[in-house]
């Protein structure tokens, strides 16, 4: 069996996002890499995708934004090369629990378009 973790470029970063969706994103992470050692021995691979920015319209599900923590958040957004498409992740999601991808265990992938490597 394969379990696909979708995490965030949050997960990786400190200052992607608010306080408690970067720490939960970190746990994601560590709940992945620990399910993958765990369960290796039974064919069970856990890999994550960190995505960065992707044209969904999670911004329309916010409210209550508080000010100071966009306008932190919000800082970083000037370095991204540019949005992803949703099919850009679901392809790398196929491709992750594909049989193609089976000594891949434990990974988190980042799908950024480069955003994180500055």
């Amino acid at each position: 069996g394969v379990i696909l973790n979708n995490i965030s470029i949050g997960g990786l970063n400190g200052a992607r996002a608010g306080a408690a969706y970067t720490a939960s994103k970190h746990a994601v992470i560590g709940l992945t890499k620990n399910t993958a050692f765990f369960y290796a021995g039974d064919g069970i691979r856990c890999n994550g995708i960190a995505p960065g920015a992707v044209e969904t319209n999670i911004g329309q599900s916010m409210s209550n934004l508080n000010e100071f923590g966009m306008g932190r958040a919000m800082l970083g957004m000037g370095l991204n090369p540019r949005a992803g498409q949703p099919n850009e992740i679901a392809n790398l999601a196929l491709f992750l629990v594909s049989d193609e991808a089976s000594f891949i265990n434990g990974a988190i992938v980042v799908a950024d378009g480069g955003w994180s490597a500055y």
